[in-house]
């Protein structure tokens, strides 16, 4: 009789042990998969606060550079591309479009130093610097957060839960091909 209650003692500890680990596991996947979550909203919080100060900075350009249509109409199409970027990598991309634009809006200064001297226009290129950087900083986190977690989903024995549960993989967010081409310029006031 000892015997029989130990070898049910022994088996309801293994459950026991068993169902810990499983909980265990399943709630730090939850909370890495929130911290992806989290991370995500940040970039989108700060692009959001990018296509806030985009009007204002083209409607401040606007005023000294009337005739560089072309930049205000690039600028416009590429931020209307990222408010309606469904994917991940359509974000991606858009939002490489909106730099280029907004780098070539930027460079229009250049050629006008009485822009380059308005209060506004410094006030709001200083914005757009610093939210560049914010904006580049919530992707580095997002992405750290993309790689613990995708880590996390691809170890042994987690993975045999991660794929039970279904947890998956999470994309990075990645530069776009283009990012590392130098954006052109041209004062010459004609588009191409």
């Amino acid at each position: 009789m000892k015997k029989g209650l130990q070898g049910v003692i022994v088996v309801l500890v293994i459950i026991a042990v068993l169902g810990l680990f499983i909980f265990s596991t399943y709630n730090g996947l939850v909370t890495s998969e929130e911290a992806v979550n989290s991370a995500w909203s940040q970039v989108e919080n700060q692009i959001q606060r990018r296509l806030d100060l985009i009007p204002n900075l083209v409607s401040t350009v606007k005023g000294y550079a009337a005739h560089e249509e072309s930049i205000f109409s690039e600028v416009t199409r590429a931020r209307e591309k990222l408010i309606g970027a469904g994917s991940l990598s359509e974000m991606a991309e858009a939002n490489q479009e909106l730099s280029g634009a907004l780098s070539r809006l930027l460079a229009i200064a250049e050629n006008y130093p009485q822009l380059k001297a308005d209060a506004n226009f410094r006030q709001l290129s200083d914005e757009l610097a610093g939210t560049e950087n914010r904006i580049a900083v919530a992707r580095m986190d997002y992405n750290n957060a993309v790689r613990a977690y995708n880590t996390k989903i691809r170890r042994f024995p987690t993975v045999i839960f991660a794929n039970m549960f279904g947890f998956e993989r999470k994309d990075y967010f990645q530069a776009d091909e283009r990012a590392s081409e130098v954006p052109k310029v041209d004062f010459s006031g004609e588009s191409e």
